[in-house]
């Protein structure tokens, strides 16, 4: 069995990874805040404990790991964002939920085992946020529930700050029912206009912290293996939930393994609404941009190094995916005989087992793919490869561009649509005997810079890295 090894943000080292129950492998990756469309920094962790999550896969089977990433669809932006838009906030979350997942799909991701709402699990929450009081770990205070901070003597452990130190370094919230600074929220008072749910303490709504310990308990026990997020939720987030966690059930250790990507920047600096460098998922994509593309420029930096998202990153991740794929497209029929999906070439499995070395895996690849033009085996390991890695190499790796087609295709054409194109033009040939159409639309195609397969099952296209979208202009 392969030997995986991870960087253990608990205890700081790199450490072989052993699982409570080989039977039963259990990870957990904070999820988004539902209120607006995910922007690029958050598509990093997603593909990282994505990648995780196949390599998990792989080694203990798919039917002995469970993935968790919940949503959080109860929070103060969301009832902001309601406020201002007028709407509903079950509207507001039911329609960023579907966003969400939606553009993680576009860049590869497998959805989790499990996407619990905190909404669906809010008495789970005021159970364990009731022991905690009993318990001496948590009191209430004029309609709000805290946690003490001081009952829980290893508080800080995870991002390694003392309680002073943390209080000099946070925005901690100044409130006269605290009885420490660092003391914080489990529950809150709710009034007329928020959200809110009975408990002992009256009418209110979980803190942020609570949602994930409740969760993550309910779906995957007192005590897992692997807990994930990008190293912005350190502290307080993670620190909050292992305390809570812990005190809750005394003994039960919460994660074994925490693991934590780095943060992303645009061009080498800080992704930012006031420098005009901030962008979303959707944004790219809209823009003409693979999903796929956008996944091999994340992979290309390990998950522990800050990832920087540049133009230049983004045009040769897209003639390097292209390329692989012309490769693999000689004798595509013939690979696809012999792709199994699951024998992934023992180098991508090294880099991946080493901390999710993906950037070493896609130099293997790269040496994979280099050799691989000269036999049908070697393409069909470049395609084990890539799919390992979350790439289809079946998938038309679709470029969106705007140009002035006829307007039936619309303001923005993409290979679909040309693809439909080419199979009515095709059809109406077949019929007629006069190919004549066809031929010239096909020449117009490869012109362009458009691979054009056609067969009894239908009409594919992709594009080249010689793809000019201007000589599309023919078509008119």
């Amino acid at each position: 069995m392969t030997t995986i090894k991870l960087h253990n943000t608990k205890t700081r080292k790199r450490e072989e990874f052993v699982p409570i129950d080989p039977e039963n492998v259990r990870m957990y990756v904070c999820g988004p805040t539902v209120y607006d469309r995910a922007h690029l920094g958050n598509a990093r962790p997603v593909i990282v404990f994505d990648v995780l999550y196949r390599l998990l896969r792989h080694v203990y089977g798919p039917d002995h790991v469970t993935y968790v990433r919940n949503f959080t669809d109860v929070d103060d932006k969301i009832n902001a964002r309601a406020a201002e838009s007028g709407r509903s906030i079950a509207e507001i979350t039911a329609e960023t939920t579907k966003w969400f997942l939606d553009d993680m799909a576009a860049v590869g991701a497998l959805e989790p085992n499990e996407m619990p709402r905190a909404t669906a699990y809010i008495p789970q929450m005021v159970k364990m946020i009731e022991g905690l009081i009993a318990s001496g770990h948590a009191y209430a205070a004029e309609g709000h529930v805290l946690f003490a901070v001081e009952s829980y003597k290893e508080y800080g452990a995870l991002s390694g700050r003392s309680i002073d130190d943390m209080i000099a370094g946070a925005r901690v919230e100044v409130a006269p029912y605290k009885r420490n600074p660092m003391d914080f929220v489990l529950w809150k008072p709710s009034d007329a206009d928020t959200p809110g749910w009975d408990s002992p303490w009256g009418r209110g709504r979980p803190g942020w912290h609570i949602e994930c310990s409740a969760m993550s308990y309910e779906l995957l026990g007192a005590h897992f293996d692997i807990h994930g997020g990008g190293n912005d939720l350190m502290f307080p987030h993670h620190e909050n939930e292992i305390a809570q966690s812990c005190c809750a059930h005394p003994g039960s250790g919460f994660a074994n393994y925490w693991l934590h990507n780095e943060m992303l920047q645009v061009e080498g600096k800080k992704m930012s609404k006031s420098l005009g460098n901030f962008f979303t998922v959707r944004d790219l994509l809209d823009q003409g941009v693979p999903g796929e593309v956008i996944r091999f420029v994340m992979l290309s930096t390990h998950y522990r190094k800050p990832m920087d998202w540049t133009e230049k990153k983004r045009e040769e991740a897209e003639k390097t995916l292209l390329g692989w794929k012309e490769t693999i497209d000689l004798e595509r029929d013939a690979v696809a005989d012999l792709f199994a999906g699951d024998n992934p070439p023992p180098s991508i499995l090294d880099a991946l087992a080493n901390d999710l070395n993906t950037s070493l895996a896609l130099t293997e690849v790269r040496k994979i793919a280099k050799n691989a033009a000269a036999t049908v085996q070697g393409k069909v390991e470049l395609a084990e490869a890539l799919s390992f890695l979350g790439f289809d190499y079946t998938h038309s790796w679709k470029i969106t561009f705007g140009t002035s087609l006829d307007k039936t295709i619309g303001d923005r054409v993409d290979l679909e649509a040309l693809e439909l194109r080419l199979s009515e033009v095709r059809s109406k040939a077949m019929q007629t005997k006069n190919f004549d159409e066809v031929d010239q639309m096909k020449a117009i195609l490869v012109d362009a810079g458009i691979e054009v397969r056609m067969s009894k099952d239908g009409v594919t296209l992709d594009v080249t890295p010689d793809f000019d979208p201007a000589k599309l202009e023919a078509l008119k």
